[in-house]
């Protein structure tokens, strides 16, 4: 039979500490909307929300431009590399609801992978590996992953889906932190 517990005694703690799971962090440049749907008068007022998981980001509201340029880096604390990435598109209004632009999601398993290999001493700008479009993903075109001034960078551009038009582009970046698990 099981003894009672005095009160005031903590559980015993099974969990990790968040550190101990966490692989690094993504950092996501949305750089820029390209020929975004018409939701406004005569233009709209676009942001871009990425969501991975339980996070949430977004940036700011450029008004009046179907052809923004955000140039805004959002970081992303990756625990699972399984988990796509999620973007969604919207138009600002200030008295109604947001309206959608468009969603698009992609997955980091191509750029983690890539991560992992040994790239110390490659030529700043080789290709380590690449992704074709295909209709499990949202690629307007092929992106490379590619080592670039010491670290591995990857450029995207998503076709948006539930939309009539309208393209996404953006630079995926990787931040080790000191303390975490890591992706080696």
């Amino acid at each position: 039979m099981d003894s009672p517990k005095s009160p005031g005694t903590p559980p015993p703690s099974n969990t990790k500490s968040v550190m101990d799971n966490l692989l690094g962090l993504l950092r996501i440049r949305v750089k820029r909307g390209v020929n975004l749907a018409v939701r406004d008068v005569r233009s709209s007022d676009p942001y871009v929300v990425v969501k991975m998981g339980k996070q949430k980001l977004k940036t700011r509201v450029i008004k009046k431009d179907v052809n923004p340029e955000w140039n805004e880096d959002l970081t992303l604390s990756v625990a699972d590399p399984n988990i796509p990435v999620k973007l969604t598109v919207y138009d600002h209004d200030t008295f109604s609801m947001d309206d959608k632009m468009g969603d698009a999601q992609f997955e980091i398993t191509p750029f983690i992978e890539a991560l992992k290999m040994n790239l110390n001493g490659l030529p700043d700008g080789t290709v380590v590996t690449r992704v074709q479009p295909s209709r499990s993903n949202c690629l307007a075109e092929e992106t490379a992953v590619i080592w670039k001034d010491g670290r591995v960078v990857q450029d995207m551009v998503l076709r948006l889906r539930n939309v009539e038009c309208g393209e996404v582009e953006f630079q995926l970046q990787w931040i080790d932190l000191p303390g975490s698990k890591g992706v080696f």
